[in-house]
């Protein structure tokens, strides 16, 4: 496509040259440009996948992909319907559960959590549970008054294996005086941190039997987890879940459950992605502006080129591949920072803050206690893609311009 003089050439325009140094520094404004557009997309889509992926897989690791819930009597005949809900198809397993709001007491502070209660077979089936466990184990939570707390719950309390936490709920007995609130205090049997602060800082988990016992519901459950074989396919397990329960229970999916956060981090990245485009865009007008004034300092060079046989059709290559040159190594430059930070970005993450000595990612506000960064090829293909055919679409103009340059005009303006 294009011969080795017209290489040659485009090699020579893009060389700095002391009489037409301006447009050199253009050129690497325009080179700097795409490189950071498209090095800043693909680390922060890689981040916002990554947040989004780090969320669903520990949202969905605790939580069922469909949950049946009660009113406050509970479900009576939770196991008759669990074996019902097995039935159905793409279902995986099903955990009837207890789960309650409670004030926590220790060491002279407070806290409100969220008691969860398990069977011990499905306790230890929550394998993002089982795999995050720092002291103690989930075998021990079985029996009695036992509890497994967070990690960011058990330093701020100053809790230690073996120590006890005191669960207060308003919802005790009622007597002559009123309702008196339900005091019970449950050993500390394991120590988990799943990564996640709202579970670390505020979820408890015990046994069903202790659970049940503690909120009075005798031998029901207020809440039936039920896991998928793809945590996508919710349509079709909704509607017969909803068959199977008809109108005693509420049948909720994860989707909904989460909608509006899931909803507000989709708009993130959207937004995102359209504000960095933006930054290739205006390194893509940069382009058509180096090349601009490349062809009107090179009107002569044209002149001689054109008057020696050189056809139009050779002059707009050699322009064009001096403008696809700069998009392509810009675009490339790029790609590779890029990646290299998107992959370990976390680390960059503790560097800096250990050499700043701020904090620069705080779990509090963003719910996981590390940078997390995903690159999918789709993103990167689209990124690069994007960059490239901006940069084609920038040279364009100013080739065909200098294509269509009177040889005999342009030597009398020199």
């Amino acid at each position: 496509m294009f011969g080795p003089a017209e290489r040659w050439v485009a090699r020579r325009y893009l060389r700095p040259t002391r009489e037409h140094g301006f447009v050199s520094v253009i050129t690497v404004f325009a080179l700097t440009g795409i490189a950071l557009g498209v090095g800043t997309l693909i680390v922060v889509l890689a981040v916002m996948n990554g947040f989004r992926a780090e969320l669903l897989d520990r949202i969905l690791g605790l939580n069922g992909h469909l949950t049946v819930q009660a009113g406050p009597a509970g479900i009576a005949d939770y196991e008759r319907l669990t074996d019902e809900l097995m039935r159905i198809e793409d279902v995986r397993e099903v955990t009837p559960f207890v789960e309650g709001q409670a004030m926590a007491s220790a060491n002279g502070a407070a806290s409100g959590v969220l008691m969860r209660g398990l069977r011990p077979a499905d306790l230890r089936g929550r394998t993002i549970l089982e795999q995050n466990i720092l002291r103690g184990s989930l075998g021990d939570v079985a029996g009695g008054r036992k509890l497994a707390v967070g990690s960011r719950l058990a330093r701020r309390m100053g809790l230690r294996l073996g120590d006890d936490l005191t669960l207060i709920s308003p919802d005790g007995p009622a007597t002559a005086l009123g309702t008196l609130p339900r005091v019970v205090s449950f050993e500390i049997a394991a120590v988990f941190e799943i990564g996640m602060y709202e579970y670390d800082n505020g979820v408890v988990f015990t046994s069903l039997d202790a659970a049940q016992t503690y909120f009075d519901l005798d031998d029901r459950v207020n809440a039936i987890d039920a896991f998928l074989a793809d945590p996508e396919r919710l349509d079709a397990a909704h509607a017969a879940f909803q068959r199977v329960v008809g109108g005693r229970y509420w049948v909720t999916s994860w989707r909904q459950a989460n909608a509006q956060f899931f909803n507000a981090l989709e708009v993130e990245r959207n937004v995102m992605f359209l504000i960095l485009t933006l930054i290739i865009l205006v390194a893509a007008f940069n382009i058509v502006t180096g090349l601009t004034m490349l062809v009107r300092s090179k009107g002569r060079d044209i002149a001689i080129l054109r008057t020696m046989g050189a056809t139009r059709g050779a002059i707009m290559r050699i322009f064009f591949l001096a403008g696809m040159t700069i998009g392509t190594v810009g675009t490339a430059i790029g790609f590779v920072l890029g990646l290299a930070f998107a992959l370990n970005v976390d680390a960059i993450r503790r560097f800096l803050e250990r050499f700043t000595g701020a904090e620069l990612w705080s779990a509090e506000i963003r719910f996981l206690s590390q940078l997390p960064a995903k690159v999918e090829t789709g993103d990167v293909v689209s990124v690069v893609g994007m960059a490239l055919v901006l940069a084609l679409l920038a040279t364009l103009v100013p080739s065909w311009r200098a294509a269509q340059l009177d040889p005999v005009e342009a030597l009398r303006r020199e």
